[in-house]
């Protein structure tokens, strides 16, 4: 990623996306506090230079890796992560799930009886309004490795998916939908 941020850095470089899932790891952006690390047991442990807290990533869950030159678009960090937030919700939307921000939240959110649970996790860094990391989207992952972190350093709600909503689509379905919508979006 920081290779292909310089290369546009230089001019040399393309923008990327990458569709993937991870085996399981705990990733910590620059916010991330050690506290935040509860029983991690066997799964991997890694801090990044992205914004944000401990976050888990694996099977299951759609994780979308970006290198974006925003000079092309709108130099705006909240712009940014709006459009991003609004690309996880739009795509839900398309398999029937209602989504929302939260303010001072970052990420996008489904209300619940108890108040919100997270379904969509934003983690970027931006160089010389290149943006990169990227959007991670819970579809159909274990949700019992979240016990192993606070997520997101958020005590007050917890983590959901589309298949504990109780939608189920394969990730190809879904990333059809990613990509018409990011290209409606940016």
């Amino acid at each position: 990623m920081l290779s292909q941020v310089k290369q546009i850095h230089d001019g040399k470089g393309n923008e990327m996306i990458w569709l993937l899932e991870h085996d399981d790891i705990y990733t910590g952006g620059t916010s991330s506090k050690q506290s935040d690390l509860m029983n991690t047991k066997d799964i991997k442990i890694a801090k990044t230079n992205r914004g944000g807290q401990w976050t888990w990533h694996g099977p299951g869950q759609r994780i979308v890796y970006f290198v974006l030159d925003l000079n092309m678009r709108n130099k705006d960090v909240r712009w940014f992560v709006n459009k991003l937030e609004q690309l996880i919700i739009n795509t839900l939307l398309d398999f029937n799930i209602n989504s929302t921000r939260r303010k001072n939240y970052p990420g996008v959110w489904v209300p619940n009886a108890n108040g919100f649970n997270k379904i969509g996790a934003i983690g970027i860094r931006i160089s010389k309004w290149i943006a990169y990391h990227g959007i991670s989207i819970n579809i159909n992952p274990d949700l019992s490795k979240y016990e192993g972190i606070i997520p997101c350093g958020v005590t007050d709600a917890g983590v959901t998916s589309a298949s504990d909503l109780g939608y189920n689509f394969s990730l190809k379905d879904f990333d059809k939908s990613l990509a018409l919508n990011f290209e409606k979006l940016f």
